[in-house]
C-alpha cells in the first residue's frame, strides 16, 4: 500500500490524537489544502523521473499526517481508469493525465540496460539529481536505486513508474515530500529535453578546425571612449506610463542606437556592464525600464491564481510600444541643443532584450503574435510538464485583438538573450523577422527552456541569424554581477550559474554583441571573425561550453524526430549522446512548486513568483 503523509499542518485536517495514534484522513483529504494535494501528484509523477523506493508501500511524509492506499489499486487505476474506494478521496489528483503518465513506458534495448543505468548514475547531471534524490529518499541508497532501475528496465513490456515501484528491493519506502518538491521544480519536461539536447549541441555545433582562434585585438575589452551616463524620465500621457531610461554616450558617437529591454521582474540596470561596454566603442545606448513588468511593479504585491495579477496581458503590447515611444522621444532630443544632439540615431536601432525583453526585441523586429495557437496551448492549464515560461506566456491569451502589429521599422537588428517565445509567435510568426537576429540559449535554463523558447523559434527566423548555445548556462547567467545578489540566486531551488562561473559567457556577449552591431558600420569586415564558431569555443571552460552557428545542425532535426517517438527502442538512436538522457525525456516528468526565501531584487525573484503562482493554482 501507499501511505501519504502531508507536510504542512492544517487545523482543518485530521491530526494526531491525544494518545499519539494517527487518525485516518481518508474522509478529510479534500480539506488539506491545494498545495499539499498538488505535492502528492508531484511526488507520484516524480517517481518516474527520480525513482523512489517501493515494492509494497510508499510513505510520503508531509508533516504529521498520513494516509494509506494499496499499490495494487494504483495499478488497477492505471489499467482501467477506475478508482477503488481507497483511491476515491484522490479523484481530483488521479486525472486521465496521471493515468497516462503511469502507463507510459520506455523501451530499452536489453543489451544496453546496464549501460543505460550506469550512464545515468555516472553522468554529471545524473549525479546532481541523485544527490537531490537522497534528500527526498532519506532511507535509500544508490545500490537500491540501481538495482530497481536495472530490474525495471529489463521488463518485457518496458520501463514505467509502476514497474519501477514493483522492482524496488524494499518493502517500505519513506519519501520526504517537501524535498521531492524541491527536486521536481527542475524536472519539467521542456527543461529535461533541453538538458538531454546539451551534449548534442556541444558536439554538433563545435568547429572542426583545430587551429586556435587568434586575433590582433579583443572585442570583449572596453573601448577607448569615455562614457557619460544620464537617466531621463519620459511620460506617455496617452498610455499613462512613466518610463525611466538610462542613457550612455560618448563625445564621438556613430552607428546605430542601441536599446536594452530587461526581463520580467527586473529593471533597466540588468545589463549595465553590456551598456557601458558598447558605449565605450562609440555607440549610444538607451536602457529602458518597463513600468508594467519591472521589479517595482511587483514589490509588495500579493500573488493569486490569475496571471493577470502578476503580468497584465496588455504588457505584451505595452513593452514594444514603450520602446517605440522612447524612440519617438529620443528623436526629438536628437534635434535639440543639449549634449545629446546628433547622438541618438533613432533611424537605425538595435534592440537587445533578455527573457521577456527578448520577446520584446523579436516583436519589434517583426515577429507576429499567434494568439490562436497560444490559446490552444494554454487550454489545459495543468501544472504538469510545464516550465515557468510556458505558464507565463498564457497571460497573453486575454488579449482581445488577434491582429496585433508591433513591428517598428526603425529596428534593423535584434539580439535576444534567453527569450520568452514558446507559443507566443505560433509556428510561423517569427518567419516574419527579416532583420539580422542573434539568439542566446542556455541549456540549463529552467525558466525559459532551450528547446521550446529558443531552438525551435530560431529555426523559424526568416533573415540572417546567429545562435549562441551556452552549454550549462542558466537564465540569469547574463546578468550584471553588480545587479544580482549571487548568494540569493544560489539559495533558490533552481540553481543559477552566475558570478565568476558565468564570466566567460558575459565576456562572449560583450565581444559578440559588439561584433554583431559593428556589421552596420564600415568596420564590419574587421569584426566578422568574432561571429564565427571558433571565437566562442576559445572562451569555453570545463563548466561552460560555448558554441555559435548560423543554422541548427541537421542532426538536431533528427534528434527532435526521436523525441516524438513513443514506445520505441531509442537507446541506440544517438550513440554519441548520453543515452539515459535521450531515453529519460520520454518519461513523464513534471514541474512543481518550490519554497524559497523571498527575493529582494530583480529577476532573482522569478522562482518565487512562479512558486506562488503554482501554489495558488486553480483549475476551475
Amino acid at each position: 500500500m501507499i501511505k501519504f503523509q502531508l507536510n504542512r499542518y492544517n487545523s482543518r485536517a485530521s491530526r494526531y490524537s491525544n494518545s499519539g495514534k494517527r487518525v485516518d484522513l481518508t474522509s478529510r483529504i479534500g480539506k488539506i489544502g491545494r498545495e499539499a494535494l498538488f505535492a502528492i501528484v508531484v511526488v507520484i509523477s516524480c517517481a518516474i523521473a527520480a525513482p523512489v523506493k517501493a515494492a509494497e508501500r510508499l510513505t510520503i511524509r508531509l508533516g504529521p499526517f498520513q494516509q494509506s492506499v494499496e499499490i495494487g489499486d494504483l495499478e488497477k487505476f492505471a489499467e482501467t481508469g477506475k478508482l477503488s474506494p481507497a483511491l476515491k478521496p484522490y479523484r481530483s489528483l488521479l486525472t486521465p493525465e496521471i493515468q497516462q503518465l503511469l502507463n507510459r513506458r520506455l523501451q530499452i534495448d536489453p543489451s544496453l540496460t546496464e549501460k543505460f543505468v550506469n550512464d545515468l548514475l555516472r553522468s554529471s547531471d545524473g549525479v546532481r539529481v541523485l544527490d537531490q534524490i537522497s534528500l527526498a529518499l532519506p532511507n535509500s541508497s544508490v545500490e537500491e536505486l540501481k538495482a530497481a532501475l536495472i530490474l525495471a528496465a529489463r521488463q518485457a513490456n518496458g520501463f514505467s513508474v509502476l514497474s519501477f515501484l514493483r522492482s524496488y528491493p524494499e518493502e517500505d519506502v519513506v519519501v520526504d515530500a517537501s524535498a521531492a518538491i524541491a527536486i521536481v521544480v527542475q524536472l519539467n519536461t521542456p527543461y529535461l529535453e533541453s538538458i538531454a539536447l546539451a551534449p548534442l549541441l556541444e558536439q554538433e555545433m563545435a568547429t572542426t578546425d583545430d587551429t586556435p582562434f587568434q586575433s590582433s585585438f579583443d572585442p570583449a575589452v572596453g573601448g577607448k571612449e569615455s562614457v557619460y551616463e544620464r537617466t531621463v524620465r519620459l511620460r506617455d500621457g496617452e498610455r499613462q506610463r512613466t518610463i525611466l531610461v538610462d542613457l550612455y554616450w560618448t563625445d564621438r558617437t556613430s552607428g546605430p542606437l542601441i536599446i536594452l529591454s530587461h526581463g520580467f521582474a527586473s529593471d533597466r540596470k540588468f545589463l549595465t556592464y553590456l551598456a557601458r561596454h558598447l558605449a565605450s566603442y562609440g555607440f549610444t545606448v538607451a536602457s529602458v525600464e518597463h513600468p508594467g513588468s519591472n521589479f517595482s511593479s511587483l514589490s509588495g504585491g500579493s500573488l493569486a491564481s490569475n496571471f493577470e495579477n502578476i503580468l497584465p496581458p496588455s504588457e505584451f503590447i505595452d513593452r514594444p510600444l514603450d520602446v517605440s515611444f522612447v524612440l519617438n522621444e529620443l528623436a526629438q532630443m536628437n534635434e535639440g541643443y543639449g549634449s545629446l544632439r546628433d547622438k541618438l540615431n533613432t533611424k537605425q536601432v538595435t534592440v537587445i532584450g533578455h527573457s521577456l525583453g527578448g520577446y520584446t526585441a523579436l516583436a519589434l523586429a517583426g515577429g507576429k503574435l499567434d494568439l490562436a495557437d497560444l490559446r490552444e496551448f494554454c487550454k489545459n492549464r495543468s501544472p504538469l510538464r510545464r516550465a515557468p515560461a510556458d505558464w507565463f506566456q498564457c497571460a497573453a491569451t486575454k488579449l482581445s485583438d488577434d491582429n496585433i502589429q508591433l513591428e517598428d521599422k526603425r529596428v534593423v537588428q535584434a539580439i535576444a538573450f534567453n527569450p520568452v517565445t514558446g507559443r507566443l509567435f505560433g509556428k510561423e510568426g517569427l518567419a516574419q523577422v527579416r532583420v539580422p537576429t542573434l539568439i542566446l540559449t542556455g541549456t540549463a535554463d529552467t525558466i525559459t527552456p532551450s528547446l521550446d523558447h529558443q531552438l525551435r523559434p530560431f529555426a523559424q527566423l526568416g533573415g540572417s541569424k546567429y545562435l549562441i548555445a551556452a552549454i550549462g548556462g542558466t537564465h540569469l547567467s547574463v546578468t550584471d554581477p553588480g545587479n544580482l545578489n549571487d548568494a540569493l540566486a544560489q539559495s533558490t531551488l533552481v540553481k543559477e550559474l552566475t558570478g565568476k562561473d558565468a564570466e566567460p559567457l558575459r565576456e562572449l556577449l560583450r565581444g559578440v554583441s559588439l561584433a554583431f552591431i559593428k556589421q552596420l558600420t564600415p568596420e564590419a569586415k574587421l569584426y566578422e571573425p568574432f561571429l564565427t564558431p571558433a571565437y566562442p569555443e576559445s572562451l569555453s571552460t570545463s563548466t561552460l561550453k560555448l558554441r555559435m552557428n548560423t543554422q541548427l545542425p541537421p542532426s538536431i532535426g533528427s534528434w527532435l524526430e526521436v523525441m516524438t517517438m513513443q514506445n520505441r527502442q531509442i537507446a541506440l538512436r544517438l550513440p554519441k549522446v548520453n543515452q539515459w538522457l535521450i531515453g529519460g525525456i520520454r518519461l513523464p516528468f513534471s514541474p512543481s512548486t518550490q519554497v524559497v526565501t523571498k527575493a529582494e531584487c530583480c529577476t532573482a525573484q522569478l522562482n518565487q513568483i512562479f512558486t506562488d503562482l503554482l501554489n495558488h493554482y486553480n483549475e476551475g
